[in-house]
């Protein structure tokens, strides 16, 4: 937590005092933007085969940050992407999420809710900061989590960022998505 302007703890502090849940904004770089190069990464997937952009070029990428496995807004999330990944399929699109959980974390996640797709592990949160989508959760009183923050970006087949999703709905996210790759591919 050193890394953190002080300021900030003190912010969080008086947040969780409150005994208000909610995310520090600010703590991450600016995110990138549509017509940016998007970031590259290279992380482990549930099942801890290393993950690349680089190794997507050719695909459109759907590449999701989100706070915690099984956590209830992130499992309807990645259930609509599940319900809807044969469109996705048929658009030449994966789908890539992304959170700061382990890869033991994201295993059980897939296990328990048959998410075939890849959940990446980013516990030191370096891609979670490159794409401007880390936060700090406060759930309860001097407990501080590092999260990462509910973003996504639509990358295009060469690896350009074509839209950005920040502070989504989860329930009608996957839909949105779909909608934006459909107009992005004509």
């Amino acid at each position: 937590m050193k890394k953190f302007a002080p300021f900030v703890l003190a912010a969080a502090v008086a947040l969780s005092s409150a005994g208000v849940t909610a995310y520090a904004a600010g703590l991450s770089a600016d995110q990138p933007a549509a017509g940016q190069a998007a970031p590259t990464f290279n992380l482990p997937s549930q099942d801890g085969t290393p993950v690349s952009l680089d190794s997507m070029k050719g695909k459109w990428v759907v590449l999701y940050f989100y706070p915690k496995d099984m956590s209830r807004g992130c499992t309807v999330e990645a259930h609509k992407f599940q319900d809807d990944l044969p469109k996705y399929d048929a658009a030449n699109a994966v789908i890539l999420g992304v959170s700061v959980d382990t890869v033991d974390s994201h295993k059980q996640f897939c296990t328990k809710d048959s998410l075939t797709f890849h959940l990446l592990a980013d516990p030191d949160h370096k891609v979670v900061e490159s794409y401007g989508s880390f936060g700090l959760k406060l759930p309860q009183r001097d407990d501080i989590i590092p999260v990462a923050q509910r973003n996504t970006f639509l990358i295009d087949p060469q690896g350009k960022i074509v839209k950005v999703w920040t502070n989504v709905d989860v329930s009608h996210h996957s839909e949105d998505v779909l909608a934006a790759l459909a107009e992005a591919k004509k």
